[in-house]
């Protein structure tokens, strides 16, 4: 039969076992939570940027977009200033075929009166 010290070293054996263990599970604990320290830190890192990165494409666009609105608004000036001279140019040519002659302008008058008469009427 086994006495109590023959058992007391399997003891001891089986709590340094224990602590062995314990000591690696703690070893992988930490090195777990640097890894996942690690890896916050580099998720920080690229979200930071990405933010760059997409504040400088907005920036470009907002750029472009301003260049283009201003592009477009001198040409739409442009236009309403020939649209104007044309406009100026065919008045004075109106008014220049009107006095020259009277009578031809007040009959083309009358008869545009006379369709516009009957075309609005039921």
């Amino acid at each position: 039969m086994a006495t109590t010290s023959d058992m007391a070293p399997s003891r001891s054996k089986s709590g340094a076992s224990r602590a062995a263990n314990a000591a690696k599970a703690e070893a992988r604990e930490q090195e777990l939570e640097a890894q996942v320290a690690q890896l916050q830190a580099d998720l920080k890192a690229i979200s930071e940027t990405l933010a760059k990165l997409t504040n400088d494409k907005v920036g470009e666009a907002r750029s472009l977009a301003t260049t283009e609105v201003k592009h477009l608004q001198a040409k739409g000036q442009q236009m309403l200033e020939e649209a104007q001279d044309q406009v100026g140019e065919a008045e004075k040519q109106l008014k220049d075929t009107i006095r020259e002659k009277p009578l031809t302008a007040v009959a083309a008058a009358a008869g545009i009166g006379f369709i516009f008469a009957l075309l609005t009427r039921h």
